[in-house]
């Protein structure tokens, strides 16, 4: 990466630690409206849109898994000497990237609904690298619609399913999509799991059908300091199917990571 990518973020909340949101492949900062709402009280919440999603520029070249790591360094290193890093599903992969490249910026993990990557299976690397072309022959709107409500669980209400497609049909567009397929089709982090020593936090939602619960249980038995957490009643997105037990479940994180008070 020769230049420094610019991104925008949403932020909330002016003190204590820095926690900051990454969210998934399909969606943008609006991902984690009750984390930015709820959380801000005790941390600083900056949530990102991903290079070349919603209201971020997109990027003068492509971007690998690294690109995208060392982004979510530098928007770290302008804010705090270390934060709190929270990843959804893609966002967890970068998060888990991040620990591993630059570990003195990284104080803890909370990984929610992610995997080691697509690249630890050939028929899912795949089937990541085809969505950049069905992205164009679809249209974002057209490509919500077909993708959205599978990121839910079948009980979620039609006002979440709702939302998770408005989110996506605003979020995601070419190059930038293509370049975030293309990382996590790449992407094969066991190997560099071991190595992370960041204390970490592992969440999925019961009914998680597009990572499951195998993918996440993967990620916490890989790394040395880990918490496992399934979270009922709640599907791949289950920060946004069931904010206040996932909530509830990063603030316990963030009382014995990061000392914030009760």
């Amino acid at each position: 990466m020769s230049a420094r990518v610019d991104v925008h973020v949403e932020e909330a909340g002016d003190q204590g630690p820095l926690l900051l949101c990454l969210h998934g492949i399909g969606s943008s900062s609006a991902a984690f409206a009750p984390q930015l709402a709820e959380l801000s009280s005790c941390v600083r919440v900056v949530a990102w849109d991903a290079p070349g999603y919603a209201k971020s520029p997109d990027p003068a070249e492509p971007l690998t898994l690294d690109d995208f790591a060392d982004t979510a360094a530098a928007l770290i290193r302008e804010r705090a000497t270390t934060a709190h890093v929270l990843g959804v599903s893609w966002g967890g992969v970068i998060a888990l990237r991040l620990a591993a490249r630059h570990p003195e910026l990284v104080a803890s993990l909370i990984v929610a609904d992610s995997s080691p990557g697509s690249g630890t299976d050939e028929a899912k690397a795949r089937g990541m690298r085809a969505r950049a072309a069905e992205l164009a022959e679809l249209g974002p709107r057209a490509f919500a619609e077909s993708r959205g409500p599978r990121l839910v669980s079948p009980g979620a209400p039609e006002t979440l399913v709702h939302r998770v497609v408005e989110t996506m049909a605003t979020s995601v567009r070419l190059p930038g999509y293509g370049y975030a397929a293309e990382s996590m089709a790449a992407a094969d982090l066991r190997a560099e799991l071991p190595s992370i020593a960041a204390p970490t936090l592992v969440l999925c939602g019961e009914q998680d059908q597009v990572t499951g619960v195998e993918a996440s249980q993967a990620i916490a038995g890989a790394i040395h300091k880990t918490a496992f957490v399934i979270v009922k009643d709640a599907g791949h997105l289950a920060n946004q199917e069931q904010p206040g037990h996932f909530n509830a479940w990063v603030l316990s994180h963030l009382r014995i990571t990061a000392s914030i008070p009760e």
